[in-house]
């Protein structure tokens, strides 16, 4: 049954109304609509008009007049037992998470709104990773990968910084072994954006406009925890603090914290499921990569505001965004970061109590 339009929504819409006639350069199809900031009158008419910026971070949906002009940077980073704890996945506007070989799993972890000033542990691109990226338009940093990979990042319309190819910003962490050690610099890959690359990246998910009013935060029922299982070798789990007004992860029964001693935490949770497919490439231990399946449609929850919401996803082709939906009607996040979890149908599954 299709929700009832929200008393505070019909107020942002009205509000919006003038705004709506703008430029809203930084939103895709998918994307919030937030209100942009107009050129100024004073600018040559002559030059190529300036690129509007939006009034809000596009990647969380939280409120800003100081958006950044620079694009949206996402970086490979390690989550196998040896990987942890990871340094600056605390600082992520964005984090999906993706099974790879042996049931393990990777982070693409996207930066826009905060730049931390290191990254660790860096590793190798995979076969999905173009379809996570490439609605963004933006740099993805990684320490490697199989060329056919590595190819398809490049037409996916995405920059790569590469390690193995000797681009800058990469350093060895002395204290650890490798390959687990790769350090990254986010400052130095945005250094290096392509001429092209210095505008912010289209919003990826619909957020609302305030805190408590996504729909979860309206329509969704009270939930605790939210238990993922990824595969045989990971379950993620995303326990509510009300006190912190963020979900709060755990690798298992273990508490996941950052290096610095600071809990993951992510205000919105996205289980989405997924069809996962062997590829025809090996790992160097002769295993098959797998590839989750992004362009297509499915099942999957939305965790925000201590309450969950099954909902609808779809992504048309490799450039869109995902798309969420809640018996047809749109669906909205609360501002803030997004944490998302690409679920195997196959062995993969997901509680919410």
């Amino acid at each position: 049954m299709t929700a009832t339009p929200r008393p505070t929504r019909a107020r942002r819409a009205a509000t919006l109304a003038v705004a709506a006639a703008l430029a809203l350069a930084a939103c895709s199809s998918g994307g919030s609509q937030t209100p942009a900031v107009t050129p100024g009158s004073t600018a040559d008419k002559g030059a190529p008009p300036s690129p509007t910026m939006p009034s809000a971070w596009p990647l969380t949906g939280v409120r800003s007049d100081d958006v950044a002009a620079r694009p949206a940077l996402a970086v490979k980073i390690e989550n196998a037992p040896e990987a942890r704890p990871q340094t600056g996945l605390e600082d992520a506007d964005l984090v999906w998470e993706e099974v790879v070989e042996g049931g393990i799993t990777r982070f693409v972890a996207v930066y826009h709104s905060k730049l931390p000033e290191a990254v660790e542990p860096v590793r190798s691109v995979r076969p999905m990773d173009p379809d996570v990226v490439a609605p963004m338009h933006g740099i993805l940093a990684y320490s490697g990968g199989q060329p056919p990979f590595i190819e398809a990042v490049d037409r996916s319309g995405t920059q790569s910084v590469i390690l193995d190819r000797g681009d800058a910003g990469f350093t060895r962490d002395p204290e650890r072994a490798a390959p687990h050690n790769v350090v990254g610099d986010p400052q130095a890959f945005l250094d290096q954006a392509d001429a092209d690359r210095a505008v912010p990246p289209s919003a990826q998910f619909r957020n609302s406009g305030a805190a408590g009013e996504g729909t979860a935060a309206v329509d969704g029922t009270k939930t605790a925890t939210l238990d993922v299982t990824l595969s045989p070798a990971q379950r993620s789990v995303w326990d509510w603090s009300g006190k912190q007004k963020k979900w709060l992860r755990s690798e298992g029964s273990r508490e996941s914290v950052s290096s610095s001693g600071k809990r993951h935490a992510a205000t919105n949770v996205l289980a989405l499921s997924v069809d996962v497919v062997d590829t025809k490439y090996k790992d160097p231990a002769g295993a098959p990569v797998p590839k989750a399946e992004l362009i297509g449609k499915g099942k999957g929850v939305l965790a925000s505001a201590g309450r969950t919401v099954p909902v609808q996803w779809s992504k048309k082709d490799q450039a869109s965004p995902v798309e969420l939906t809640r018996d047809g009607e749109p669906v909205e996040l609360d501002p803030g970061s997004t944490w998302i979890e690409l679920v195997p149908k196959d062995g993969g599954s997901w509680k919410a109590s």
